[in-house]
């Protein structure tokens, strides 16, 4: 496939080099328009002006061929039964290029913009909330929408047709309720139940410490089954703050039954750190966390989410490539679940601060247990219907679904009473 453009730029090449991986078919940048007229190729036509017959054409808007970032005034409009943006007089109806350029890069998160309770882009200064297309893979709708463009424009092209995954991943950042806890803090949180007459709470705890019972936290062995029953190969996120704080309260990382734990996990699941709030404002804090997780786990990690999806562009991606990180899951909100870039495909991350594609894989996820749970508030019943929903969506287009979920909120705590029976549903419904 030829893609005509009056200028070659590094977001024309990134947008062609997405094309390319998403169809498994070439889509082959060129300026020279004598070539271009000459070749008999399926051609793209991404200039200002129709050149020849059969040509496709798109007129663009002035996104791809800037380097600046500025604010666009953007509005959703209704087109083949979906949404589009950079709306223009052509063949699509809309700059399909820009589009995806401007939901894959996050490009508004460059700008200024309203921050959440925890300093965190606010889902509700995204084009996709204002203009309701939050729960959409809008990216794979309209590529979906363009390969039927294209094999109508141009008979016997071969376009790869993406395949349905779910890809489960685990934040662990509580991995015990009250084992493994030091001596004060055990029994003053059992006065403290005791005080406040939630017997109850008191006496599970003193059974688990007791060895009677399992700690309510611990799912591992119940993930394990159900993993081995479905064939999942899940990412486990392992916090490992070494300065505790209100946001960081994971396990002593210390202790050899924390080691225990990570290297169990890592001989059976790839693993990934969990950057803790603490490390967003201190970053040679972040190759300790790391350090301590490769060490339990006898493995070098090349996955990392960051805890409270907590990031700032580009910033926290620039601290997670100088240590070697690979493969990045933070794209997604904690405040309400959705498609954050609007797309269930694993993409690669394009710098706008350096105007370049860098080799760092995003993994976006569209659901994360604890926003049902604690920010929309929603019950057990609720979130299946929900969970149903986005896995109707993307199966549609042969998206990949990333969930995340919490250990603890699938573990045995009266308050989570219903949540492990859902997530169980919902994954035999995935058919994995």
């Amino acid at each position: 496939m030829l893609l005509y453009a009056h200028s070659i730029t590094p977001r024309l090449k990134y947008v062609a080099d997405f094309l390319t991986r998403y169809y498994g078919h070439p889509f082959k940048v060129m300026a020279n328009e004598t070539a271009y007229l000459d070749s008999t190729d399926p051609r793209i036509n991404y200039s200002h002006q129709r050149m020849s017959d059969g040509e496709l054409y798109i007129k663009p808007s002035p996104l791809l061929s800037e380097s600046e970032k500025r604010r666009f005034n953007l509005h959703a409009v209704a087109h083949n039964g979906y949404k589009v943006i950079f709306e223009s007089n052509c063949d699509l109806g809309f700059d399909l290029f820009a589009g995806i350029f401007y939901l894959l890069t996050r490009y508004e998160e460059y700008l200024p913009h309203a921050k959440d309770a925890y300093g965190r882009f606010a889902h509700e200064a995204s084009l996709a909330f204002r203009e309701e297309f939050l729960h959409l893979p809008l990216i794979n709708i309209w590529l979906e929408d363009f390969r039927t463009v294209l094999e109508e424009r141009f008979p016997g092209i071969e376009l790869q047709k993406p395949q349905f995954s779910f890809e489960p991943t685990y934040d662990i950042d509580l991995a015990w309720a009250f084992k493994f806890k030091p001596f004060k803090v055990r029994w003053g949180r059992i006065l403290n139940h005791i005080f406040r007459l939630k017997f109850g709470q008191a006496r599970r705890h003193i059974k688990v410490l007791k060895g009677k019972i399992q700690d309510p936290y611990d799912s591992y062995e119940w993930l394990d089954e159900l993993h081995r029953q479905h064939n999942l190969q899940p990412v486990y996120f392992i916090l490992a703050a070494i300065e505790k704080g209100k946001y960081d309260k994971n396990a002593d990382v210390h202790l050899p039954q924390f080691h225990q734990l990570v290297h169990a996990l890592g001989s059976q699941y790839t693993l990934g750190m969990h950057p803790s709030w603490y490390s967003g404002d201190h970053k040679a804090a972040l190759a300790k966390e790391k350090a301590v997780v490769e060490k339990a786990s006898h493995q070098h990690l090349h996955h990392s989410r960051q805890h409270y999806i907590r990031m700032q562009m580009p910033q926290t991606y620039h601290h997670l490539q100088d240590l070697g990180i690979q493969h990045e899951y933070s794209m997604g909100y904690g405040t309400i679940n959705g498609f954050r870039a609007s797309v269930a495909t694993p993409y690669y991350w394009y710098d706008l601060e350096k105007e370049q594609q860098t080799n760092l894989l995003i993994h976006p996820f569209c659901f994360m247990d604890a926003t049902a749970y604690y920010q929309q508030k929603q019950t057990p019943e609720e979130t299946l219907a929900e969970l149903r929903e986005l896995l109707k969506t993307i199966r549609s287009v042969g998206g990949t679904m990333s969930t995340v979920w919490h250990n603890h909120l699938l573990g045995t705590a009266p308050e989570f009473e219903g949540w492990r029976e859902v997530y169980a549903q919902f994954v035999a419904e995935t058919g994995m």
